[in-house]
């Protein structure tokens, strides 16, 4: 908590110092890190203010503000989606978010979320693979090798014990992006030329294609019993990746239903199609895998509290390091109704 008459100053992590924070604790050790707080939050999902993000939509893209609070901090995200983005040399997603301090809504953090949003979105579909997936899972097919899929892999092996990652994309550049990317990083890959192929042998299927359309990545006959369909890619309304008879073979597990429903694979079903949301099978009061034979899907789209979690993880981290500068964003006064004065003395 800040006291309101302190000089305070806003801790700011660039792009460049999140960058060093992640070599500094280790990828895999930051996806663990992640891991745990997502899911600590997760267990008092309760607490927290919930809202579907706040969307503005175009034609060739999306921008959404993702807003959140536990009572004591506040948080939110700025993020963009704009697949047409990759075309023109750009990233196709860019974020920043911000952490406040309830009591005195003075700003506390204030963060580049472009390369935190990639791993934590990573840490939470390994955390949600470690409820849902078969038991002993070692083998995923990433199908989307854009910016998401390295870090997807190391997550599921930093978490799970992911053995190998079969890749598919439709453009040949990224799967040899991605496969270059990750050698040397523990985990046997494997070059495929179509997303049939990239399932052979697979218990974890990994779907993240950036396309703003209603697509089918996976059609039905595509899936056998038994396996965990890992689906990121479908995350506003009009983009979804899997065909809707695969939806009806199993039993989806979601973040938030209302922003699911909206975003996310199910919202080609109706309204009332029965999910589960995660945080109760985390807390046990809901069932996650349950048999051999059960196809499990994580319809992810991303949430709040995510974000909220990962945000914090970094303010704890960079305490005592150089990867953070101080920002002069809280007008100071030497009396709080004289903010006037304040800017007469400065000239």
């Amino acid at each position: 908590m800040l006291h309101p008459s302190s000089k305070a100053y806003v801790p700011f992590v660039s792009v460049d110092n999140m960058m060093k924070l992640v070599h500094h604790i280790g990828l895999e050790n930051m996806l663990r890190g992640l891991a745990y707080e997502i899911e600590t939050d997760f267990k008092r999902w309760e607490l927290f203010d919930k809202t579907p993000r706040v969307a503005s939509h175009s034609d060739v893209g999306v921008i959404e503000l993702m807003p959140t609070s536990d009572g004591e901090a506040y948080g939110f995200k700025y993020v963009n989606g704009h697949p047409k983005n990759t075309s023109e040399g750009l990233q196709t997603v860019t974020a920043f978010g911000l952490l406040a301090d309830v009591y005195t809504g003075y700003p506390t953090l204030l963060s580049e979320m472009t390369m935190l949003t990639a791993i934590r979105t990573a840490a939470t579909s390994a955390m949600a693979a470690k409820h849902l997936a078969p038991k002993g899972a070692k083998t995923m097919a990433m199908i989307g090798n854009g910016a998401q899929s390295e870090f997807q892999t190391l997550a599921m092996k930093a978490i799970i014990g992911l053995e190998a990652v079969r890749l598919y994309d439709i453009d040949p550049e990224a799967t040899k992006k991605a496969a270059r990317n990750l050698e040397g990083m523990g985990v046997q890959v494997t070059k495929c030329k179509s997303a049939e192929e990239s399932m052979e042998g697979a218990e974890i299927i990994t779907t993240c294609t950036a396309d703003k359309q209603c697509a089918t990545i996976l059609t039905d006959n595509m899936i056998g019993a038994g396996v965990h369909i890992n689906a990121i890619g479908g995350d506003c309304p009009g983009k979804t990746e899997l065909a809707a008879e695969i939806l009806h073979r199993s039993d989806i597990f979601v973040e938030f239903p209302p922003q699911t429903r909206i975003e996310g694979e199910i919202q080609q079903l109706p309204q009332d199609h029965p999910v589960t949301e995660l945080w109760q099978v985390i807390t046990g009061q809901a069932k996650g895998r349950t048999s051999d034979k059960q196809i499990t899907l994580f319809d992810s789209v991303g949430f709040a509290i995510e974000d909220f979690s990962a945000l914090r993880y970094v303010r704890e981290h960079i305490k005592g390091t150089d990867f953070f500068q101080n920002l002069d964003m809280l007008a100071d006064p030497d009396d709080p109704r004289d903010l006037f004065g304040m800017l007469k003395r400065a000239g």
